[in-house]
């Protein structure tokens, strides 16, 4: 499975970015999907992710601000973000779990500041 993640850029403090990232695989196949960030010298945390049967998670820190979606016609994972933050600052990749295989996208560098 090959990921291609974009729509980061910089946005000031209370805007909007989605950011999207196409599966070459049909991501209904995939256990899950997931969105992470990391900033530097920090460890890559999640933000939010979708479990086939389990539902939908996010951090807590993104909670009512964030919203992450599939769209399994165009095998697309999304992450719409509202309300962004200065301390959402950072380097956000996708993430897929199809069995026991576990698959990153190229990091979106997304930049919140005024």
């Amino acid at each position: 499975v090959q990921l291609q993640a974009c729509g980061g850029g910089s946005v000031q403090p209370g805007g909007s970015l989605t950011l999207s990232c196409a599966a070459s695989g049909r991501t209904s196949t995939f256990s899950t999907m997931a969105w992470y960030r990391e900033t530097p010298g920090n460890d890559r945390d999640l933000v939010a992710i979708i479990s086939r049967g389990r539902g939908i998670k996010y951090d807590d820190s993104v909670k009512g601000r964030f919203t992450i979606s599939i769209d399994d016609a165009k095998n697309t994972l999304y992450l719409q973000m509202n309300n962004l933050r200065p301390e959402d600052t950072a380097v956000y990749y996708c993430n897929v779990v199809e069995g026991p295989y576990d698959y990153w996208g190229h990091g979106t560098l997304v930049t919140v500041s005024s």
